[in-house]
């Protein structure tokens, strides 16, 4: 339920209403807004419905919040989300770029990726230490000592750091590295783990689970932000389907979806989202096409002998070739991409 307080109502009215709401047992939320105060009832809809809030003078009006996702929706929020990665921003006008290898493999690889995909355009590094696999004889990461070696990329170029996490305990570890979360596919809906990076301030990077729906996807978020990281960007990276030339089925049109039903970023990753190396730059361009806020994509040195999916990794000349055809796309759409030409 949302609670919209008169223009009048002082400070110690939003006091006592956030003080009813807790006294309920239910979570309150102070929302300041530009003109007026919103405030935020979370919790039981039976204790919700006991509150009668509408019978106080300073009470202009209260919204009930119907859909199952409360704090990532459009109603609780209007105004678009911007989420800093550092000194980075995505959800604003520029789309952001983020790149790298799929898993960290040496220092040579990791920091000669890192000077090439930050000389094309990316803003952010993305890299594996920590990979979970399909196959528990796949490589698994370096773990701990590829933290190091993005520690050094980082070092080396500047550039914040996205990396996947993929257990509650390894928040300290990985914590101390990562600028930015990233929990994978496979545990979209580790409830566990969606509720442990929520605990934290640091942002998380959201991927869709292979067969979630959109108000499942958005659930996963709720996870995050309900134990009050709000720092959280969502990404489309594929869905299984019938569909079996590619990887996943790449759902552009959930992109625009997303962006009218939450107010939180959305990115892109056509890598996982077809799998299919000479996809993933035509893919990105129509994923910045259809609103996505930002693109991810796999940039490896030397494909043919990466780790893990090399299949889909981009050479950094093809990443240079994409971040052109990007930056015009988003031209066209009236944002701003940046590219190696400029």
């Amino acid at each position: 339920m949302l609670i919209v307080l008169k223009q009048t109502a002082t400070e110690a009215d939003a006091e006592l209403v956030k003080k009813k709401i807790a006294d309920t047992g239910l979570k309150p939320l102070y929302l300041p807004g530009e003109e007026k105060v919103v405030l935020g009832a979370i919790g039981d809809e039976r204790k919700i419905a006991k509150l009668e809030l509408q019978s106080l003078d300073f009470v202009e009006r209260v919204v009930p919040v119907l859909k199952p996702y409360k704090l990532c929706n459009r109603e609780f929020k209007s105004e678009k989300a911007i989420v800093k990665v550092r000194n980075v921003e995505i959800g604003g006008n520029e789309v952001t770029q983020i790149a790298g290898p799929c898993s960290v493999e040496s220092e040579e690889q990791i920091v000669s990726t890192a000077h090439a995909v930050k000389k094309a355009g990316a803003k952010i590094l993305r890299g594996g230490a920590y990979k979970p696999r399909t196959s528990p004889y796949a490589f698994q990461g370096l773990e701990e000592e590829g933290l190091k070696l993005l520690e050094l990329a980082r070092e080396e170029t500047g550039l914040p750091i996205v990396t996947e996490i993929v257990s509650e305990y390894h928040i300290d570890v990985v914590g101390k590295t990562a600028d930015m979360f990233q929990i994978g596919a496979r545990n979209a809906q580790n409830f566990r783990l969606l509720k442990a990076v929520g605990g934290t301030k640091t942002p998380v990077l959201l991927k869709r689970g292979p067969a979630s729906s959109m108000s499942e996807f958005l659930m996963a978020a709720e996870y995050i932000i309900s134990e009050g990281n709000p720092n959280v960007v969502l990404c489309e990276r594929g869905i299984k389907s019938f569909f079996t030339e590619t990887r996943n089925t790449f759902d552009l049109s959930v992109i625009p979806l997303l962006q009218k039903e939450t107010y939180l970023p959305v990115i892109g990753d056509p890598s996982h989202g077809t799998g299919v190396r000479d996809l993933v730059s035509p893919m990105g361009c129509a994923a910045i096409a259809a609103g996505a806020d930002g693109i991810i994509v796999e940039v490896h040195p030397e494909p043919e002998k990466a780790l893990s999916d090399g299949f889909q990794q981009l050479t950094p000349p093809q990443y240079e070739e994409m971040t052109k055809k990007m930056a015009a796309v988003a031209k066209a759409v009236g944002r701003t991409s940046a590219s190696l030409e400029l």
